[in-house]
């Protein structure tokens, strides 16, 4: 690489996973368990980072640069199809959950994370280390699967014990997708999933006893408690969770039509679909300075949230997920509306940094990760150099923090967030496989890992 401040940062942030956040991994061969068993096969555990427990969607991101070296490199291949077969054993057990205690079988000593919350349905302590519903880290479980069958065509994944984490799945979204009152008689009817946490940060909890506000029935589309950010959905059918849900659901039925599984790929299929088409219907308003946009959050009785959260999945993010191209209409309007202060409120500029940042940090601190995922949905070059030296610029220490201040980048937040560093590693693979002049000078080649 021409720059050898970014190329140091690769160095650093590409290994970071491998180096830091693997707690736990038994590949295969070390197994005691019998075949179809709980925890039976490859084994992983991949921490946040600086908490000891494992969130669904992080690790998964977390993992997601080391996929295209699962066919060729016989320990990734394990350790991944290790973390495949212990997010299915969190699913099983609490679907509604999004971060987890350390394995039984890994004898890791479990933490606890300082809270007191009310949750139903009830779990484990011992084994759930936060119970915050999140669509996406469901979506993110399907995601590791389909990532690692893409790049192995491999279906070892696909255990007893994988498709009863798919069941679950399907039932949660089934119970998420009922509205709050009765579609004809109008009578109230309890979700299944509340939330309630003692705390005086309004993002920490659900609303009206722990259901949070309501939702109109039969709009395809799936309510989500929390967003990926882990603060609470203000209103709950959170569009980006359900783009993401709605392409894994297709690409995992592509993935099960050749594996011989016909009539659940073609339900997946179906049911990717109706998302899709649940979010054109509710998810796409006018702006009065934009036009039609995607919106953040609906509620499916016209309500709408119109911003950007930097955690993925996001608006930004959405050509990423596959669920747009970078050149639809309604993407470009949606983009040019929250990377502007203008529209969209989380959007901060300062003397040092701008980027996206969100709620669950404040006002005052955007986050490197929207800068990555901007450089990954952009063909210019100008914007993508600019963004990538305001990413160097933020990351003095070595490696890509979860949020600097706009002030002063040397006021920041988590010195050791790997999926940031994961998502890093991932950009630069992106420009090096999509734009390696800007990385490594005229006339250079396209340089794809594992090809």
């Amino acid at each position: 690489m021409v720059d050898k401040d970014l190329a140091r940062l690769f160095e650093n942030a590409f290994p970071n996973t491998l180096d830091t956040t693997v707690r736990w991994h038994v590949n295969t061969k070390n197994r005691q368990y019998k075949k179809n068993a709980r925890w039976s096969g490859a084994q992983s555990f991949i921490v946040t980072g600086d908490i000891n427990a494992e969130w669904l969607r992080d690790s998964t991101n977390q993992l997601a640069q080391y996929q295209p070296l699962a066919k060729k490199d016989k320990n990734i291949h394990s350790l991944i199809l290790g973390a495949i077969n212990t997010q299915a054993e969190f699913v099983i057990t609490s679907p509604y959950c999004n971060a987890f205690q350390p394995p039984p079988p890994s004898g890791v000593s479990p933490s606890n994370n300082g809270q007191t919350d009310r949750v139903h349905p009830a779990y484990e302590p011992s084994f759930v280390f936060e119970c915050k519903y999140e669509l996406d880290s469901l979506a993110s479980f399907l995601s590791l699967t389909s990532q690692f069958y893409q790049s192995t065509s491999s279906a070892e994944p696909l255990t007893k014990r994988w498709f009863t984490a798919l069941e679950t799945i399907l039932a949660v979204m089934d119970e998420q997708s009922k509205g709050t009152f009765h579609h004809k008689t109008g009578a109230y009817m309890q979700n299944e999933y509340t939330f309630q946490r003692e705390t005086s940060a309004g993002t920490e909890t659900l609303s009206l006893g722990g259901i949070g506000n309501p939702i109109n029935s039969g709009t395809g589309l799936i309510r989500s408690a929390f967003r990926p950010s882990d603060d609470a959905t203000i209103l709950p059918f959170f569009i980006p969770a359900n783009a993401m849900m709605s392409v894994e659901l297709r690409r995992v039925a592509e993935m099960l039509l050749k594996e011989g599984h016909e009539k659940l790929a073609h339900t997946l299929r179906a049911r990717g679909e109706a998302i899709e088409t649940g979010i054109y219907e509710h998810g796409v308003v006018h702006h009065k300075r934009y036009g039609k946009v995607f919106a953040y959050e609906v509620d499916g009785y016209g309500s709408s949230i119109l911003m950007d959260d930097a955690n993925l999945p996001s608006l930004l993010a959405l050509p990423l997920m596959g669920f747009v191209d970078k050149d639809d209409e309604v993407y470009k309007n949606t983009r040019r509306m929250i990377l502007e202060r203008e529209g969209n409120p989380y959007y901060l500029e300062g003397r040092s940094f701008q980027g996206i940042g969100g709620p669950h940090i404040g006002t005052t601190h955007a986050w490197p990760l929207s800068k990555l995922v901007e450089v990954m949905t952009s063909n210019d070059d100008d914007s993508i150099m600019e963004n990538l030296a305001l990413v160097k610029k933020a990351s003095a220490l070595g490696l890509i923090h979860e949020s600097v201040n706009v002030d002063s980048v040397r006021d920041y937040t988590r010195s050791w967030f790997a999926w940031a560093n994961s998502v890093f590693a991932q950009t630069i693979l992106d420009l090096a496989q999509r734009k390696p002049e800007l990385l490594f000078g005229d006339g250079a080649k396209p340089y794809i890992l594992g090809g």
